[in-house]
């Protein structure tokens, strides 16, 4: 196992005689992404400004890189922090938000401060914001300036603070999909506080959870699916309870536990199908027309999914960022190819809804760009005795186009 990046060993830390974290070990690894989960007020924001230094353990060691975290300077931690409602300054300009960090912690001059400045708001696509106020710009642009601003350091890790507290779902899902896109093209270690149950799953690589003032579970969201604790009926069944009405699916826990449950009682029958449906073009849609966007789309797909095979006794859920499966009790292949042809037919009005999203987004952004989304689809025959898993495997590899989304560039008409 490679050495962790952090390490907490039995830190504990009280407030006027209140212990709020006790004996807390936890390990977090570089390039990845891993979310502290928990309920409102269990200590997870102090946990976060441990691993900062803007709190000091009690009792216990915080280890960066194998060292003592209270004999490293705080300017030589290569830390940023991303703040609850993105605390950008009202008074100042998305330049002069952004370029605050370097005019505070740094003593470059200034065409240089400009340079990294305007490379950070090219690659946030933030250019036509640049003189503007954050009151004059949407709430997604704002995040990408606070993203932007926690990252003009370029930081080795960035720690986020309830990054989508008080958004809606689809918002919500854009700021996480934002986070992995910026991630994966920075490399940075991203540190979440979270409690937005099962979406962060999806770009996470470890999830920690915080319970009782420990850390009661560390590891991957795969392995956090078999975990069994209190924690998961205190925290995780109400907040996917809540997420399955507002999507209509499935998470993959309950997925998973209306399959085994199934499987037992007979109701899968001899056969069953598996449909496995994915999202192509999601990162194109989401830098030329915003995450918004990408996830207005992906959430479409996953509300029409849900509600079209659920007519006929199929059960779904999101599988990974952007794919879906369906399970069909008692379905040979054939019949599933029948089923599958009436959801081709059917989601070409799901087609115009999602387009009549891009076009408010394109009339919103002013850009004429073009996008394409593809979606594929895939099947594959299931027995009882047959690991879900692998027949997932077989739909995936099963996959072809179904359809092909494209917006119209606005010159050549609607």
């Amino acid at each position: 196992m490679a050495t962790p990046l952090i390490e907490f060993k039995d830190v504990s830390k009280r407030f006027n005689g209140k212990t709020v974290l006790e004996r807390v070990n936890l390990q977090i690894y570089e390039g990845e992404v891993t979310t502290i989960i928990g309920l409102s007020g269990t200590g997870k924001t102090v946990l976060l400004k441990h691993i900062i230094g803007l709190h000091k353990p009690d009792e216990g060691t915080i280890l960066f890189r194998g060292q003592p975290l209270d004999r490293i300077r705080r300017g030589d931690l290569p830390m940023s922090y991303m703040f609850q409602g993105n605390a950008l300054f009202d008074s100042m300009t998305v330049f002069e938000n952004i370029a605050l960090p370097l005019q505070e912690t740094t003593n470059l001059g200034h065409d240089e401060i400009r340079r990294r400045v305007m490379t950070r708001i090219e690659q946030m696509e933030l250019a036509d914001a640049v003189h503007k106020y954050p009151s004059e710009i949407s709430g997604g642009m704002q995040k990408r300036v606070a993203l932007a601003r926690a990252l003009v350091t370029d930081p080795q890790i960035v720690l986020f603070d309830e990054p989508t507290t008080g958004q809606d779902p689809v918002r919500k899902n854009a700021i996480l999909g934002m986070i992995a896109q910026y991630q994966r093209s920075f490399g940075f270690t991203a540190i979440l506080v979270s409690h937005e149950i099962p979406d962060v799953y999806f770009i996470s690589n470890r999830i920690l959870a915080l319970y009782g003032k420990s850390i009661v579970f560390q590891g991957t969201p795969e392995e956090f699916e078999e975990f069994d604790h209190p924690f998961k009926e205190e925290v995780v069944n109400s907040l996917e309870g809540l997420q399955r009405e507002l999507t209509g699916l499935h998470s993959r826990r309950q997925f998973k536990l209306r399959y085994q449950g199934q499987l037992r009682g007979g109701a899968l029958g001899d056969a069953y199908a598996v449909a496995v449906f994915s999202l192509d073009g999601l990162d194109a849609v989401a830098g030329h027309l915003g995450h918004d966007a990408a996830q207005e789309a992906l959430r479409s797909l996953g509300i029409f999914l849900g509600k079209h095979f659920g007519a006929v006794g199929g059960f779904s859920t999101r599988r990974s960022m952007n794919e879906y499966v369906t399970v069909l009790p008692s379905t040979d292949r054939a019949e599933a190819e029948g089923i599958l042809g009436e959801y081709i037919r059917d989601f070409q009005g799901q087609e115009q809804a999602i387009l009549d999203i891009w076009a408010s987004a394109q009339r919103h952004s002013g850009t004429e760009l073009c996008v394409e989304l593809t979606l594929l689809a895939g099947l594959a025959q299931g027995r009882p005795d047959e690991d879900i898993d692998g027949v997932i495997e077989s739909a995936r590899r099963d996959r072809r186009v179904i359809s092909r989304i494209r917006c119209i560039n606005q010159g050549e008409g609607t």
